[in-house]
C-alpha cells in the first residue's frame, strides 16, 4: 500500500514539475490514515509556500481517473501536510495481495550476516544480565533469517579468561596432593568456587597474581591446566546449553575465545606489518584515536608486557576467523552497552589493519532493573541467577489463578518464556527497563500472556472458509484491524533494518488490542454468511501474523491457557 501511494504522489509531483521522492507514513491524527510531509523540502527548493505546492499536488491527484479506487479523501493540512484517507476498496485489495505473499510481504535480502549474541563466561552460572543478549540476539537472528539472509549465530564463549584461572586456582587449593586427573567436582562446586576466589582476589594481591599466572599458563598450553579446563568446560557448557534450550535460544557455532587464539600467530604479525603497533612499557598497543573524536578513545592493547592477551586481541582474532570462514557482509554484536568503547577500539583496528572493512555493528542494551529502578538483584542484594528468575516467574504465574496450577508443563514453559521475553523485547533495547514479575505475568495489559490469550481466543472463533475477501468493510474497528494488518511488512523491514525487535513486539501488542476490540464489537454467530466469510479471512490472517511474528521473537503458542 505504501509503495502504491508513494507512486501516485510521485506522478502528481512530476506532472507539475517537482522533483522529489515522496514518502508516505502512517498518520497519528484521528480520521487520517497516512501523511506526506515532502512539501516542506520542496518549499525550500522551489521557493514556494508549502501550502501552495500542496494545493497544486492535491488538485492533480483528484484529476486521476482512478482517484475513487484509492482514496476517500486527500486534503491539505497546515502548516504543510498532505493528509490521506484511503478507500475501503483499496484497503481490501491491498490485504488480498498481502495474504497471498510469502514472508508476510517483507522485502527479501540475500546477505551473509554473523551475529554474536551469547558471550557467557564458562564456569560461572548464567544470571539475569545474560538474558538480554540471548533473547534480543536470537530475535534479530530470526528476523534477518526470515527476510532471506544467510544468518550465522555464534555464542562466543568467554572460556579462557581470568575467571578460568580463578576457578583452576580454587581447584588446586581445594584438592592438594591430588593428581589433577583424579580430581572430581561438579556444577555446584564450580558455582561456589568462582565467586569465592573472585572475592579473594580483591582482598589478596598474592592470590590475584597467582590467578593471572595460571590464566597465562593455561593460554600457553600448560598440560595440567588444560586438562582441568576441559573438565570445567564440559560441566559448565552442559548447564549453559540447558538454559539456552529452555529459552529457545540456539547457536550455529559454539566457538569461544580459545578458538580465536589459534589465529594469533598469523594475525599479530600481519597487524605489525601494517606499522600500526608501538611498544609502550613492554606492551604492544595500537593507537585508534581520531581527530573527530569528541571523547577520548584510548589505545587498544594487543598484548600485555607479560605476554598475556586481553579480550581485545581475541575479539580481533574472532573477526579474522569470521572473515576467513564466512566472508560475511555484516558482523553484528549484541552486548551490554557498557562494552561500546571496547568494540569501537576493536572495530577501528579491524578497519585500519584491513582485517575486515565491511559492516561491523555493535548494538548495546540497557540493564534489567527491579522495581527500585536499580539492576535486578536477589533479596539479599546478589546477582540473580537466570534459573532463579525463571523459577520466580513460573511461581508467580502459577499462583495468579487456581487453574494455572493444573496447566500442562509444555504450555506452562511457553507462557513463562512469553512473560520473560515480551517484557524485554517490547522495550527499545538501548534503554533500561523495569522487570515487574507480577505485572508481566498478567493476562491483561502489555504482556506475553495477553497476546497468547488473544491468539487462542480468536482461534476458537474461526471456521474454514474457501471464499475471497469482498470489497466491504463493516465498521470502524473492522477497518482499523485491516489497516493494521497491511502494516506488517513495513514493521518487519524496519526491525531488520535497525536491528531492533521492539518494533515487532509493539506491533504485535497493538494488533492484539485491535483483534480483541474486533471480537467484542462484532458477533461471529448468527450473521450473514458473506460477512462471516470476510471476518474469517481477516481473523485467520490476523492469527497467521501473530503466530509468525511471535516466533520471530522466540515466543511460541501454547495449546491452551
Amino acid at each position: 500500500m505504501y509503495n502504491e501511494l508513494e507512486s501516485i504522489l510521485n506522478k502528481a509531483f512530476k506532472k507539475i514539475g517537482y522533483e522529489v521522492e515522496p514518502k508516505v507514513v502512517k498518520s497519528k491524527e484521528e480520521f487520517v490514515d497516512f501523511q506526506c510531509d515532502n512539501l516542506f523540502s520542496l518549499a525550500k527548493t522551489y521557493h514556494k509556500a508549502p501550502l501552495v505546492i500542496g494545493e497544486e499536488v492535491i488538485s492533480e491527484i483528484k484529476k486521476m481517473s482512478d482517484f475513487s479506487f484509492y482514496f476517500k479523501s486527500v486534503e491539505l493540512a497546515k502548516p504543510g501536510f498532505i493528509n490521506i484517507c484511503v478507500s475501503d476498496r483499496f484497503i481490501n485489495e491491498s490485504l488480498r495481495k498481502l495474504i497471498t505473499k510469502d514472508s508476510l510481504g517483507c522485502t527479501k535480502e540475500q546477505s551473509t550476516i554473523v551475529i554474536d549474541y551469547g558471550g557467557p563466561n564458562v564456569a560461572k552460572p548464567l544470571h539475569v544480565g545474560h538474558l538480554r543478549t540471548a533473547i534480543i540476539g536470537q530475535a534479530i537472528y530470526n528476523i534477518l533469517k526470515f527476510k532471506g539472509n544467510k544468518v550465522i549465530g555464534d555464542v562466543h564463549l568467554g572460556d579462557i579468561g581470568l575467571q578460568m584461572g580463578q576457578v583452576i586456582y580454587g581447584i588446586i587449593n581445594d584438592f592438594p596432593n591430588t593428581k589433577y586427573e583424579d580430581i572430581e567436582f561438579d556444577l555446584e562446586y564450580l558455582n561456589k568456587t568462582y565467586p569465592k576466589v573472585s572475592a579473594l582476589c580483591k582482598e589478596d594481591d598474592d592470590v590475584k597474581e597467582k590467578c593471572h599466572k595460571i590464566t597465562k599458563e593455561l593460554q600457553d598450553g600448560n598440560e595440567e591446566y588444560v586438562y582441568l579446563w576441559k573438565k570445567i568446560m564440559k560441566i559448565s557448557l552442559d548447564d549453559i546449553k540447558r538454559l539456552y534450550e529452555y529459552l529457545s535460544v540456539d547457536f550455529d557455532y559454539w566457538y569461544g575465545e580459545s578458538d580465536a587464539y589459534k589465529y594469533f600467530d598469523e594475525m599479530i604479525p600481519y597487524i605489525e606489518s601494517k606499522g600500526l603497533v608501538r611498544i609502550d612499557d613492554g606492551a604492544k598497543i595500537i593507537d585508534v584515536k581520531e581527530d573527530s573524536d569528541k571523547v577520548d578513545v584510548p589505545p587498544l592493547i594487543l598484548q600485555k608486557s607479560d605476554g598475556a592477551y586481553l579480550y581485545s586481541t581475541s575479539d580481533l582474532a574472532t573477526i579474522w576467523q569470521r572473515k576467513k570462514d564466512f566472508d560475511p557482509d555484516d558482523i553484528i554484536y549484541v552486548t551490554d552497552d557498557r562494552q561500546s568503547l571496547h568494540f569501537e577500539q576493536v572495530f577501528r583496528v579491524a578497519r585500519k589493519a584491513h582485517i575486515y572493512e565491511k559492516g561491523l555493528e555493535h548494538h548495546g542494551y540497557g540493564t534489567v532493573n527491579g522495581k527500585d529502578n536499580k539492576p535486578f538483584k536477589t533479596r539479599s542484594g546478589g546477582t540473580l541467577k537466570l534459573d532463579d528468575l525463571i523459577s520466580e516467574v513460573r511461581e508467580e504465574f502459577i499462583n495468579l489463578r487456581e487453574e494455572n496450577k493444573k496447566m500442562d508443563k509444555e504450555d506452562l514453559d511457553k507462557i513463562v518464556n512469553s512473560i520473560i521475553k515480551f517484557a524485554d523485547l517490547q522495550n527499545d533495547m538501548s534503554r533500561n527497563y523495569i522487570f515487574d514479575i507480577k505485572k508481566f505475568s498478567e493476562v491483561n495489559g502489555k504482556t506475553g500472556p495477553y497476546i497468547l490469550y488473544t491468539y487462542l481466543r480468536i482461534s476458537k472463533l474461526l471456521s474454514s472458509n474457501n471464499g475471497l475477501l469482498s470489497d466491504n468493510i463493516y465498521n470502524d474497528i473492522d477497518r482499523d484491524l485491516r489497516l493494521k494488518l497491511i502494516d506488517v511488512p513495513v514493521v518487519i523491514d524496519q526491525s531488520a533494518r535497525e536491528r531492533k525487535p521492539h518494533y515487532i513486539a509493539n506491533y504485535v501488542y497493538e494488533l492484539s488490542v485491535l483483534a480483541n476490540n474486533f471480537y467484542v464489537e462484532n458477533r461471529m454467530t448468527d450473521i450473514d454468511d458473506d460477512i462471516k466469510n470476510d471476518y474469517d479471512i481477516v481473523l485467520s490472517f490476523n492469527n497467521k501474523v501473530l503466530k509468525s511474528l511471535l516466533s520471530l521473537l522466540g515466543i511460541y503458542i501454547p495449546k491452551s491457557m
